[in-house]
């Protein structure tokens, strides 16, 4: 695991719908298992981590293209925001990374 490449996109600090693919594009190239996006939601106190496994990657990144905007923010409710992404082999990977 290249653990430059997965911090790069946590500590990045203007998050966008062009980083978000890019995240995609450097998982699948790389051949990696799990994407993990952090989501911050209105009213609760902590985010959201969402994993999606190697074979729904094309799929999630067209709803997250389609639901979201560039800034990471859900369309149809300004409450819910992208505020974290990576990828790695295994879950433990990814808490490190987005888990507060």
């Amino acid at each position: 695991m290249n653990f430059n490449n997965v911090m790069g996109y946590c500590n990045m600090k203007k998050l966008t719908m062009t980083k978000l693919e890019e995240c995609f594009k450097s998982a699948t190239e790389s051949n990696y298992d799990y994407i993990a996006v952090k989501i911050q939601m209105q009213g609760f106190e902590k985010p959201e981590i969402i994993i999606n496994q190697r074979e729904n990657f094309d799929t999630k990144l067209a709803y997250y293209k389609k639901a979201y905007t560039e800034d990471l923010i859900l369309k149809t409710f300004n409450g819910i925001k992208i505020v974290g992404f990576t990828f790695g082999d295994d879950f433990n990977e990814i808490e490190c990374y987005l888990v507060d």
